[in-house]
């Protein structure tokens, strides 16, 4: 590991919709440390307390609330978001006052902001992560796509975690129109494939926000209930201590660090979890055979849980029609296999442009 440099702090914030946002920083953080940068953390909620546990070193700092009330139809996500734009427009206002006291205090020399609008400074590199460069919105899927590119083309580099080509995010993470601020940078992901031998033959891996996640937890339940294998459910909740209970045949839990969660996915013959881009990019690491069911009316997930079971890797089912016959017969998709030419470290060059903003200091 690199001797950190002097000045030479980078403020990563991910965005607190789910854990996915910092799940997905965790190799980016990792990296920096490995390269002598010093990250400092800032978020709020759920997702700054994870990064929390996990870097209990690094120094962190609360940001304006970005969580929004979702709802148990679906159908109806969408209006309620848009119902809730003015409440996101102002917290994006309070951001730009944070990371200037933020820069104040730390004498930052750069920003990776994952998804927050607001993380970005004129005077240092600022950079964007995302791998939704299309926005679907059903009709208006153009507008929010061309939102979001106002949005991206502020900051300095925007930072795609996906392949240029025949990636996995398909037509999200590419633009309609060419950029020159984006780069794509490959998959994000923190686990490592290891062999092991398959005691769990169902594992299902809840995430995402409420009430759907409890939604989808009395679903599995019932439905798992009538299977004869061995099945694990982690239940996705940040609690402060690791609960195990029995429920019939199931077994659960409230939650796993990232290494434990590494190895359990690893033992496991099939996942079922939402089709968020970091699993999806986790199961590609490991090359895992997953079954997904997408969070009702998020555009995203559905559309890259349809991507894929186009390209034969996973198939998938709406949540309300899920149930055991769904997986009992999955023969014909081969799951997350590697492309050879991938590279599984992080590209450290990514960091030349932090690099040229400390010399310049």
């Amino acid at each position: 590991m690199n001797q950190p440099i002097k000045n030479n702090k980078i403020l990563v914030a991910p965005l607190n919709w789910g854990l996915g946002h910092a799940v997905r920083c965790i190799p980016i953080i990792i990296a920096l440390k490995n390269e002598g940068f010093i990250p400092v953390l800032a978020g709020d909620g759920d997702s700054l307390s994870y990064l929390r546990q996990i870097f209990p070193d690094l120094k962190s700092y609360e940001l304006p609330s970005t969580s929004v009330e979702y709802t148990s139809k679906g159908s109806l996500l969408k209006y309620k978001l848009l119902q809730q734009a003015p409440f996101l427009f102002k917290t994006v206002l309070k951001e730009r006052k944070c990371v200037e006291e933020i820069h104040r205090i730390e004498e930052l020399s750069g920003i990776i902001s994952d998804n927050r609008f607001g993380i970005r400074l004129e005077s240092i590199p600022s950079i964007y992560i995302t791998h939704q460069l299309r926005v679907l919105s059903g009709s208006t899927s153009r507008l929010t796509s061309k939102l979001h590119e106002n949005i991206f083309s502020r900051f300095d580099e925007c930072w795609v975690p996906d392949f240029e080509n025949n990636g996995l995010a398909g037509r999200l993470s590419h633009p309609m129109e060419k950029n020159t601020k984006i780069r794509f940078i490959g998959p994000l992901s923190g686990f490592k494939k290891r062999d092991e031998e398959k005691r769990i033959d169902i594992l299902v891996v809840l995430s995402g926000p409420e009430p759907q996640r409890s939604i989808l937890e009395s679903k599995v339940k019932e439905e798992l209930s009538g299977y004869n294998g061995k099945c694990l459910i982690v239940k996705g909740l940040i609690e402060k201590n690791q609960v195990f209970s029995r429920d019939k045949n199931l077994t659960l839990v409230n939650f796993m660090l990232r290494s434990e969660l590494e190895r359990t996915v690893s033992k496991s013959h099939l996942i079922i979890s939402r089709s968020g881009y970091t699993s999806i990019m986790d199961y590609y690491k490991m090359e895992s055979k997953a079954f997904f069911i997408p969070t009702p009316g998020q555009y995203e997930q559905e559309y890259l849980a349809e991507y894929l079971r186009g390209k034969g890797v996973a198939d998938f089912s709406r949540q309300s029609e899920f149930t055991l016959d769904k997986i009992k017969n999955l023969k014909a998709f081969e799951g997350f296999r590697h492309k050879k030419t991938s590279n599984p470290d992080f590209d450290k060059s990514l960091f030349d442009v932090f690099r040229k903003s400390v010399k310049s200091k």
